[in-house]
Formats: structure tokens, C-alpha cells, sequence
């Protein structure tokens, strides 16, 4: 005979470690309990998980804010790729720029090649724009769900893989 534990949801059954964090179900929009809360239990039910940690901004947001930063690095790759074959010079020029300021963040990387010097602004401008237009046009968005979802995954699988073969390994040795 089953426990009533194990025929319990997941999220009843993993409450009393998260007594005060949202929980997921199958309700809707974010939503407080129709009942009145006890006083141990403040429970926000929601149809999106808790992420604690994150403080100002929603894990979204900092992914988004790691894209943008990606779309500037794109950007320069493509711009000297371009100047590459056009104009040695400028390439030259954007490479030795490159090896002085980071591309971590984006904005600032912009910011730092606008005021550098007047040939360096005009770099910048046709950065900005092919940043903007990789972003809009060309950056796969539903290819980038695809092969997160697929990565992890794998990589969930490879991890459950291995450690099973590492305690079964362990246990015949006994």
C-alpha cells in the first residue's frame, strides 16, 4: 500500500520547506488563496515557479540583459569581418580597441568607442545599427528556446546517467 505521501503533489509535499515562497499550480494569474491564511502560512499561488535571488530583476531580465550584451559582441564580430575585407585600416584600428576594452558590458563598450576618437565614432554608429538589426531580424529567437530546452535536457539526463552508474559501481563493490 502507497503512503499518502507519495500520492500527494509535489508541491504539498515539499511545503513545509518552503512555508513562505510562491507555489506552483494549476491556477492562473498569480493569485492569493480564497481561504484566509493561517499565520505560518502566507503561500502567493502562482502559475509561474519561485526564484529566489534575484532581487530587482526576474531571471528574464537578466538573460535579457546577457542578450544585449551578446548582440553588441555580435555586432563588432560582423562590423570587423566587414572592415576586414574593405578596410584594413579600420580593422586594425577596431582590433587594437578591442584588446583595450572589454565587450562584458555592451552599453559601455559603445559608450567607450563613441568618445575614443572621431574615426572610432563612426564604427560605433554602424555597431549600433547591426545590433539593432541582428536582434530584430536575424537572431533566431524560437531556435534559442529550442536547443535551451534541448541542452538541459541532455545535460539532466547525462548528469542522472552518470551518477547512476557511479552509486550502482559504488554498491557492487561492497
Amino acid at each position: 500500500m502507497e503512503s499518502a505521501a507519495t500520492v500527494q503533489p509535489l508541491n504539498h509535499q515539499l511545503s513545509f520547506l518552503f512555508p513562505t515562497k510562491l507555489i506552483r499550480t494549476k491556477a492562473s494569474p498569480c493569485r492569493w488563496p480564497s481561504k484566509p491564511a493561517t499565520s505560518h502560512s502566507t503561500r502567493l499561488y502562482c502559475q509561474k515557479m519561485y526564484v529566489p535571488g534575484f532581487g530587482e530583476a526576474s531571471p528574464e531580465a537578466k538573460a535579457a540583459k546577457n542578450l544585449h550584451n551578446f548582440f553588441t559582441y555580435i555586432a563588432v564580430r560582423i562590423v570587423a569581418a566587414q572592415l576586414q575585407s574593405y578596410n584594413p585600416e579600420a580593422y586594425e584600428e577596431l582590433m587594437e580597441f578591442l584588446g583595450r576594452h572589454s565587450l562584458n558590458d555592451g552599453d559601455k563598450f559603445c559608450a567607450n568607442l563613441m568618445r575614443e576618437s572621431s574615426r572610432h565614432k563612426g564604427l560605433d554608429g554602424i555597431s549600433i545599427q547591426v545590433r539593432t538589426a541582428y536582434c530584430k531580424n536575424d537572431f533566431e529567437w524560437d531556435n534559442l528556446k529550442r536547443l535551451s530546452s534541448k541542452m538541459v535536457t541532455e545535460a539532466n539526463t547525462k548528469l542522472m546517467r552518470d551518477y547512476v552508474l557511479e552509486t550502482s559501481h559504488a554498491e557492487s563493490e561492497k
